[in-house]
């Protein structure tokens, strides 16, 4: 479990994280929404340590995330931010294979090897391994993204708005991988996510945040109803079920 508490986030008089606490359940899928600007971003990238944080404590399986020395975070958590460029010309095989630089030291083993053969079946990017990054769609390249990460074989797997660039086929793809990612390997995830009914369908845990503070926090049940959305986005909500899952109607 990761336990986060009073995180706090500021940028001269602003405080753009504002003492927020939760826990992040194992085995679980959590997605943090919210407006633009609530925090979600900064939250994720203080919480994996890409960012300090300017108050609060972050507790991975009991160790404080300030005792946690580099090499051995970047086996227990992998994080892939909103914007990645990468400048060198690599086939996706290659991207894939940065995910076990934590293990190999760059000298990839058998083992190694196997992790990345699997990443890349398992985003169905077999047949085309050997393309180089700048020859792909977005879509092509965010699912490349995502293989390294899987790639990297960490407990926590944190991903920024994994489904940037991708058209509604492989967004469903794309969400069906981390659900089975928790599921069938018991990985934990947590996701910054802005489509509210991905959110809603494929979650255990959401994480509400507006200006900076939690708005909500709870099982997906509990915030995918109509008060609790139209409060976080003030905009009016109608929620309906279908085939057992509780969809979000807005325009």
């Amino acid at each position: 479990m990761i336990v986060v508490k009073d995180l706090i986030k500021k940028y001269s008089n602003k405080t753009v994280v504002d003492n927020v606490s939760i826990n992040i359940e194992k085995g679980k899928i959590t997605s943090f929404i919210g407006p633009n600007g609530a925090g979600k971003s900064t939250a994720l990238s203080m919480i994996t340590r890409l960012m300090k944080k300017d108050g609060g404590k972050i507790i991975i399986d009991g160790k404080n995330l300030d005792e946690w020395n580099n090499k051995e975070l970047s086996k227990k958590i992998a994080i892939l931010k909103q914007s990645n460029n990468v400048n060198l010309k690599l086939t996706i095989r290659e991207l894939v294979s940065f995910g076990r630089f934590p293990h190999s030291q760059g000298r990839l083993t058998d083992e190694d090897n196997k992790y990345i053969d699997e990443a890349i079946e398992y985003m169905k990017l077999k047949n085309i391994e050997d393309k180089y990054l700048d020859e792909l769609s977005g879509g092509q390249r965010q699912r490349a993204y995502i293989a390294m990460v899987i790639a990297q074989n960490t407990e926590y797997v944190f991903l920024d708005e994994p489904l940037n660039n991708l058209d509604m086929k492989h967004s469903v793809e794309m969400m069906k991988v981390l659900r089975n990612l928790c599921d069938e390997l018991g990985k934990t995830v947590v996701l910054v996510m802005h489509d509210i009914n991905y959110t809603s369908c494929y979650s255990d845990y959401i994480v509400a945040l507006k200006d900076g503070k939690i708005a909500s926090y709870g099982t997906r049940d509990a915030i995918i109803n109509k008060e609790t959305l139209e409060s976080i986005y003030e905009m009016e909500f109608n929620i309906t079920e279908i085939n057992g899952e509780k969809i979000c109607v807005y325009f």
